[in-house]
């Protein structure tokens, strides 16, 4: 998986300076390789299937004494993790919906680190990308949410989400801030020039 490079990062840059000239809005962005290694999903799949695989043949069939039974379950236990670590076999053993949980946490972990939340006004707004799990999510301080609607936020999120999955992730960045910033320069239109955060793309290996 490769994220993006540096004239890309460049880009996103350039249209978040496009955008903040005409809102009071400071929106921040965020690009995550993945929001966790799930290095222990391997490990409960190997445990399973080292204890059910060979116990249920040896149960059946009595091929095993106790210690073979014991060395099988050892052995498929350390060749069903060593599978399990490959990165394409791992993000199918976590279910998606546990996957979009923790791509959510470093979502929100993200916005405070950021200092989103102390923006003058609360007017930050964070655009999170983690490609790992095609997720994508849209998080606006108070000074926001009070003047324009979820609804609106959710469309652009699922217009970026798409884009993610068909591997257009810089595309979907840009097209993401020009509609923000259509709807910012409406609602929350400039009134002081200010920049309080980094407009930089900030990326999370």
């Amino acid at each position: 998986m490769s994220l993006l490079n540096e004239e890309e990062q460049r880009q996103v840059a350039q249209a978040i300076d496009h955008v903040e000239r005409g809102t009071d809005a400071e929106l921040v962005t965020v690009l995550a390789a993945s929001a966790d290694d799930y290095a222990y999903a391997p490990l409960i799949w190997a445990g399973v299937v080292a204890l059910l695989v060979p116990g249920l043949s040896n149960l059946y069939f009595g091929w095993l004494d106790a210690n073979e039974l014991l060395m099988a379950q050892i052995a498929t236990f350390i060749v069903v993790a060593l599978i399990g670590w490959l990165p394409a076999i791992t993000s199918r053993l976590v279910p998606m919906r546990v996957r979009h949980w923790r791509a959510g946490n470093l979502a929100r972990r993200q916005f405070l680190e950021q200092n989103l939340h102390r923006t003058a006004g609360g007017t930050g707004i964070l655009i999170f990308v983690s490609e790992a799990e095609r997720y994508v999510e849209i998080l606006v301080d108070h000074g926001i949410s009070h003047r324009v609607d979820d609804s609106v936020w959710r469309a652009m999120v699922d217009e970026f989400t798409q884009r993610v999955r068909d591997g257009q992730t810089l595309e979907g960045f840009l097209g993401c801030i020009q509609a923000c910033g259509e709807v910012l320069s409406e609602h929350v239109p400039v009134t002081q020039g200010r920049n309080e955060l980094p407009n930089r793309l900030i990326v999370l290996q």
